[in-house]
């Protein structure tokens, strides 16, 4: 039966050790400030914007929340970013996505400051993860480095598959299992023979978002399965994109869904916030 990868334990562990840092911050004098704009009243990214204050809370975080209507203008926020850009005492800016249509994402993202861009998705942070220049990781893949290490799983030489090629979370995480001198193959959609390609893997990470469609054809024996879905079975119940009873006596270790990858995200923010001092002081 495969060792469980307990994403919310070392989540927290890794919030206790931003709670310390902050706690040091503070006594030299230095606060972290990170803003969160939230444009219109979408629920599934309230209660993100909700998860995240509440992170920024417990690890003594300045947490700047703006909240605009729904029909603000891509002008409008433009400015506010500008501005906050501009103001010393913010060290990290995040923008809830999706935006209202009338706003154009990509936009968004690039008016954020590459020191404050603490999602990592702004162009001159993925480029700089692409070439090893410091700066900071998009959050969900770094989060699951974190979980490759914390659980000694080996990279070094190992044949990972990545199911996905988002810009958020396959593109980046292939680049960073490239640093950690793992062979990387990013699968999608089109790729031919996708259960051969999986069966490869040492270390098959799922980013798809089709619920359990990853089953133990999949899987091959003693690999290490990392599940970045977030998806509702047929009974509305929160699952995976892996078949967990399925797959699990098989893989020497996987993470749960929930519990796995999703705390992650939001520690890793914390991380980056932090991380953010140094960024800026350079």
């Amino acid at each position: 039966m495969a060792r469980i990868i307990d994403g919310k334990k070392t989540a927290q562990d890794i919030k206790d050790e931003v709670k310390q840092a902050v706690s040091e911050l503070t006594k030299n004098g230095r606060s972290v400030t990170l803003a969160v704009v939230l444009v219109g009243d979408d629920p599934a990214s309230a209660v993100y914007v909700r998860n995240k204050k509440k992170a920024c809370e417990y690890c003594g975080i300045v947490n700047r929340q703006i909240n605009l209507p729904a029909d603000t203008s891509e002008e409008e926020l433009l400015q506010l970013i500008d501005q906050l850009n501009r103001d010393d005492s913010v060290n990290g800016i995040l923008v809830q996505l999706p935006v209202p249509p009338q706003i154009d994402g990509q936009k968004v993202i690039q008016a954020i400051s590459p020191k404050k861009d603490v999602d990592g998705f702004s162009p001159i942070s993925v480029g700089a993860l692409s070439i090893g220049l410091p700066g900071f990781r998009s959050c969900t893949p770094a989060g699951i480095i974190e979980l490759l290490h914390r659980y000694d799983i080996q990279t070094q030489g190992a044949e990972c598959v990545i199911v996905g090629r988002s810009n958020i979370v396959g593109k980046p995480m292939g680049m960073l299992m490239l640093r950690e001198n793992a062979t990387v193959t990013i699968a999608h959609s089109k790729t031919k023979n996708l259960q051969e390609v999986c069966r490869r893997a040492d270390i098959l990470i799922t980013a798809v978002g089709k619920p359990k469609m990853f089953t133990r054809d999949y899987v091959k024996e003693g690999a290490a399965v990392i599940d970045c879905g977030m998806d509702r079975d047929e009974n509305g119940r929160l699952c995976g994109d892996v078949d967990f009873g399925d797959v699990s006596p098989i893989a020497s270790c996987i993470t749960p869904v929930p519990g796995g990858v999703g705390p992650m995200t939001v520690a890793m923010l914390m991380k980056n916030c932090v991380e953010a001092i140094s960024l800026q002081q350079d």
